[in-house]
């Protein structure tokens, strides 16, 4: 059974402001939540294996396969401006 006391203690850790008229209301929500938890302590979990999801995923990203790309000097060739092997863009700040 919780109290209006321990409402108000768990209220200081929490460091909230509950006035007293509403003190009823969050003592039978921290029962319920409470009856809650001792239901849950009575489930039988021990053959229930460890999940992280509670959906069966799978990783969906491809495998790294080498494949040819351009080089330096074709993807300068793509370059508007270009400076001793570099591109080259407008200065954006002063």
């Amino acid at each position: 059974m919780i109290t209006n006391e321990t409402v108000k203690y768990i209220a200081s850790l929490s460091r909230l402001h509950i006035e007293e008229d509403r003190l009823p209301v969050f003592r039978a929500e921290l029962e319920s939540i409470l009856q809650y938890i001792d239901q849950l302590a009575k489930l039988e979990v021990a053959n229930v294996p460890p999940t992280s999801h509670v959906f069966q995923m799978e990783n969906v990203f491809r495998d790294d396969v080498v494949a040819p790309s351009l080089t330096p000097a074709e993807a300068m060739s793509f370059a508007i401006d270009q400076h001793s092997g570099h591109y080259k863009v407008p200065k954006v700040i002063e």
